[in-house]
């Protein structure tokens, strides 16, 4: 918001100016002059207006670099400017003309020498006094530098779907150059893993919430002159940088903490969002084969969480309720052990009422063919004993 109340003044100024140049010349009857110069004021305001919101990803360090070699540029055009005006005015007497023409080319010479210098030495330029340092400009936190493996894998655009990520991605371009040579290589398996990682690529690219940016990896420290191989560069690179690699290769994640870069492994990040079991949970599992042990049955989770169901194996092809006993997490991933789940088939639940048939439900004189349940001894049900007696007496 604030930004286009800034664009919105500067048009109302720009407007402004050309009306009073208008002014200017209305007094002089000067028609061309009266034209010419508000049609100019405002096209060159509208150019520099619409080049700012064309170029909407600027850095700080290009930024600078330009600002800083213009001044020094100009100073030290002044500067020599001085020392050769006297040896101008001895070559061309009596021209005024080519000694300012002089001057200004000295200028402009200088300044573009500096800037240019200042444009190829941005990320390792620094003033003493006071220490002022051409730092990356980053949008979030510290940047993620991608490996190859991970372009590869093809999650790592997924999660930047769900918004997860909002700093910038770095793709050095040696890990484009080794992509590519991946891409062309003459094992169809390579090939189709090449051109995966490179339509990832382009997915990453199209992400208009995403900041990702090629990086061509010219660091002070990959410039001794030796063959580097594509993980060290890797490392040197984020080192330099102050950014985090992402990568699926373990190899990698042990060689970038050694030398104090810090990781996310995609892998690691995919089983720590894995379904949470704790142990007297139910789930529904499927059974789709036999465990290693007798009776075991093994299935899997939506999310390839492997569950090991102990006395499983008679329901191979059923999906089925089990009971979680314990959870073990390894380096490979997380596993579930359970049992099924003895609630569905009844066998522990007692029948209400205690209207059941079994014998640990009847007393002693129970008829086992169905007849009355005899409630303890002397008493008869129906009428089909003797009646007891009243008093003692033997008396009906």
């Amino acid at each position: 918001m604030l930004l286009w109340l800034l664009r919105v003044a500067y048009v109302v100024l720009l407007v402004g100016m050309a009306v009073i140049s208008i002014g200017f010349f209305v007094e002089s009857e000067d028609v061309a002059s009266t034209i010419l110069v508000p049609i100019a004021i405002v096209a060159i305001g509208s150019l520099v207006l619409l080049t700012d919101i064309r170029e909407k990803q600027k850095q700080i360090t290009t930024i600078s670099a330009v600002y800083f070699g213009l001044l020094l540029g100009l100073l030290l055009g002044y500067l020599f400017s001085m020392a050769v005006v006297p040896i101008l005015e001895s070559t061309f007497p009596g021209h005024p003309r080519m000694v300012l023409l002089g001057r200004v080319l000295l200028t402009v010479v200088c300044c573009y020498v500096t800037i240019s210098t200042f444009l190829q030495t941005k990320d390792e330029f620094r003033f003493i006094i006071p220490y002022v340092e051409f730092s990356k400009q980053v949008k979030g936190g510290r940047p993620l530098v991608l490996d190859t493996s991970v372009i590869i894998d093809g999650r790592i655009a997924d999660v930047c779907d769900t918004r997860l990520i909002d700093t910038t991605l770095i793709i050095p371009r040696f890990v484009l150059q080794e992509l590519q040579a991946v891409a062309d290589s003459s094992d169809k398996m390579k090939r189709n893993r090449g051109r995966r990682g490179l339509d990832v690529l382009k997915r990453l690219q199209s992400n208009p919430k995403l900041d990702l940016q090629i990086h061509d990896g010219n660091v002070p420290e990959l410039h001794t002159g030796e063959r580097i191989r594509v993980d060290e560069r890797l490392v040197i690179l984020a080192k330099a940088l102050n950014a985090r690699v992402v990568t699926n290769d373990f190899n990698l994640n042990k060689i970038a903490q050694l030398q104090g870069v810090d990781v996310i492994n995609l892998n690691e990040l995919a089983n720590a969002l894995k379904t949470v079991a704790l142990p007297g949970e139910y789930m529904p599992v499927r059974v789709v084969k036999a465990g290693d042990q007798i009776g075991q049955g093994v299935g899997y989770l939506d999310d390839g969480t492997m569950v090991v169901i102990e006395q499983g194996r008679p329901l191979i092809g059923q999906e089925v309720q089990i009971v979680v006993t314990s959870v073990l997490q390894t380096p490979a991933g997380r596993m579930i052990f359970g049992r099924p789940d003895q609630r569905a088939s009844g066998s522990h639940t007692p029948f209400p009422g205690g209207g059941s048939s079994t014998p640990s439900a009847s007393g002693p004189g129970d008829s086992k063919m169905g007849g009355p349940a005899v409630g303890g001894p002397g008493e008869t049900k129906g009428g089909s004993g003797p009646e007891p007696t009243k008093g003692g007496d033997g008396k009906k």
